[in-house]
């Protein structure tokens, strides 16, 4: 692709989000959502092959239905209120539409099934802006009507979306799809907290963010997309197991990693709102997610040949490929628990 066009993209994707964050006025919301979405679409057919026209063909098909039906929200808001805002008046069903676009944007269950399979059809470093940099603009809206939705609604959505990413990612063997199931947990984590506490969601994205860069980086630079590929990497690039293994394990929220901390706080809010059988499911499927996170870890570091031949050690061999950010970001994933205290105050 010629590179003025690939800037103009990558410059539009990156300014979409930040119009919809800085805007009070729900139309403009919409068109960040709107630049954002139609950017996307020449990154996804990038790739020339059928299933990334596939991949492009459906993202845009969902995201422009979720499009539809939040301006329908906003004009219909408009005609009741004469406002570009929503307030305490508008009408529940509007509200109610508004937050079901949303949630098909932000790819939560029961509109998840476009996610997987958008993701595993696309380039690594596409599906990393995918699962990450666009989920901050629904997830901007969400934030600033939290205290107008229906909370019996988003618990819902929260917790078939904590279900859907944690069974979803079970009988998984490519990276990219685990990685989007992954993200549909994490955003049912986040959606479980924002009408409690919306700072809370924040600071879950945040870390999901943090948590998933260093993952795509290590796949991408070691061309890695399913687990038998990762499972062989051990005797050319051993020091990434390592580092992919710790990550995988903070993902899956197990202490004392960075991973643990939103959720050890969302369940401790959700606790003193007296949410007590919805923490105990969100524990339950946290603890599959941290299942398929550890057979990654199982295929990755206890498949080995059972020989010490040298000559199958091929990491002395090959020049390493180098990228500095790799060793910051793993440590940032990973080792940030006791500074949080700082982190929620």
């Amino acid at each position: 692709m010629n590179p003025i066009t690939m800037m103009m993209i990558y410059f539009t994707i990156f300014m979409g989000p930040i119009i919809t964050m800085s805007s009070s006025n729900l139309l403009l919301m919409w068109v960040g959502l709107e630049l954002s979405l139609l950017a996307m679409v020449p990154l996804l057919i990038n790739k020339k092959n059928p299933r990334s026209t596939e991949a492009a063909t459906k993202y845009f098909i969902t995201q422009a239905t979720a499009s539809m039906i939040i301006l329908l929200a906003i004009i219909l808001n408009y005609k009741q209120l004469g406002t570009w805002m929503f307030q305490q008046q508008t009408n529940n069903l509007i509200l109610t539409m508004t937050l079901i676009s949303l949630s098909m944007k932000l790819g939560l269950a029961p509109f998840h099934y476009w996610l997987p399979e958008v993701t595993q059809g696309i380039e690594l470093h596409t599906g990393l802006i995918l699962l990450t940099w666009q989920k901050i603009a629904p997830l901007s809206i969400l934030f600033q009507i939290h205290n107008l939705i229906n909370p019996t609604i988003t618990m819902i959505l929260a917790i078939l979306s904590i279900f859907m990413g944690a069974w979803g990612g079970l009988n998984q063997t490519q990276m990219r799809k685990i990685m989007a199931y992954s993200s549909i947990a994490h955003m049912g984590w986040m959606l479980a907290i924002i009408t409690f506490n919306p700072s809370l969601t924040l600071l879950n994205l945040m870390i999901y963010i943090i948590l998933t860069i260093p993952m795509f980086m290590m796949l991408k630079l070691n061309s890695s997309t399913t687990m038998n590929s990762i499972s062989l990497l051990w005797n050319k690039t051993p020091t990434t197991l390592m580092m992919m293994s710790i990550i995988l394990l903070s993902l899956g929220g197990l202490p004392p990693l960075t991973g643990f901390l939103p959720k050890w706080i969302i369940m401790t809010e959700l606790l003193k709102n007296n949410c007590i059988i919805l923490t105990t499911m969100m524990a339950m499927m946290a603890l599959l997610n941290l299942f398929f996170y550890m057979r990654l870890i199982y295929s990755i570091s206890l498949t080995m040949f059972p020989t010490n031949n040298n000559s199958k050690m091929l990491s002395h061999l090959l020049n390493p490929k180098h990228n500095f950010t790799i060793p910051l970001l793993t440590i940032t994933s990973t080792m940030t628990l006791p500074i949080s205290p700082q982190l929620i105050t």
